[in-house]
């Protein structure tokens, strides 16, 4: 899924995402937990300021450097008590 991406730019040009837009939603960056290299791109994995986590992916093989999400995780669902325990 393409996604709109505002980056910090440093000495190196675009560094690291600060912000980013999912259809009309917009999202702070608010950590970047982790990031990593692959042949053709580089990817952050990121708390917004909806607490969620996300996997953003940066094109390093185009010169447009498009970006997309990768993949999305809803804190809130992983955190849920199991069902059927003792809390139930």
């Amino acid at each position: 899924m393409k996604v709109q991406v505002t980056c910090y730019s440093g000495y190196k040009g675009d560094e690291r995402p600060i912000r980013f837009r999912l259809g009309e939603q917009e999202y702070l960056v608010e950590e970047i937990l982790d990031q990593w290299y692959g042949p053709h791109a580089i990817f952050f994995k990121v708390q917004a300021d909806d607490h969620n986590l996300y996997i953003l992916r940066r094109d390093t093989a185009r010169p447009d450097g498009g970006w997309s999400l990768e993949a999305f995780r809803d804190v809130k669902e992983s955190i849920a008590p199991p069902r059927g325990g003792a809390l139930d």
